[in-house]
């Protein structure tokens, strides 16, 4: 039973941290960018469409993690500048793919050169979701940790990391 309030009392506190954050960089004006979802190619009425990023809101990202203005906290997915898209030029998949993620944002209507985030799955912020994450974010003896990578067993303390990329974003450094 004290397991279960230890990591109660967790989530509690990553909830508080994150209405701080939230709070932090609403005051410092940090840098934000549009986050999205990936409308699949289809058809309508017949007429077919081409995939296309629609915006659903605004997030900061904070590395491996992106924060909503709502204190929603999602894991960071793929993302693309919105630019021309170019013609196809067939020099390699990875560059065509790039090239139609750039295309599905310029139909998304965003502006040229923002950065758009998207395939970002909503961290579930509980403690059976956090136990059984595979995610950048989990919960461990009553600690929330930080993974860097999906692929990685290397986690960091939540709330240093939550601190340090808060600062970082609120503060940035000189010339970046």
């Amino acid at each position: 039973m004290d397991e279960q309030r230890a990591d109660e009392e967790a989530v509690a506190g990553i909830r508080s941290a994150l209405d701080d954050a939230v709070r932090a960089l609403a005051e410092a004006g940090a840098r934000d960018e549009a986050l999205a979802v990936l409308v699949p190619r289809r058809r309508t009425l017949g007429i077919p469409r081409e995939p296309v990023l629609k915006p659903v809101g605004r997030v900061w990202r904070l590395g491996v993690l992106l924060l909503g203005a709502d204190g929603t906290l999602y894991a960071t997915g793929r993302l693309v500048r919105a630019t021309p898209p170019g013609r196809t030029q067939y020099v390699s998949v990875s560059a065509e793919t790039r090239r139609a993620y750039r295309a599905a944002a310029e139909r998304g209507h965003f502006h040229d050169g923002e950065t758009v985030d998207f395939d970002a799955p909503a961290i579930e912020l509980t403690v059976d979701g956090l136990r059984d994450s595979g995610g950048p974010l989990l919960l461990r003896d009553g600690r929330p940790l930080v993974r860097w990578s999906a692929s990685s067993a290397q986690t960091v303390d939540f709330h240093t990391y939550l601190a340090e990329r808060v600062d970082l974003l609120a503060r940035p450094p000189e010339g970046a």
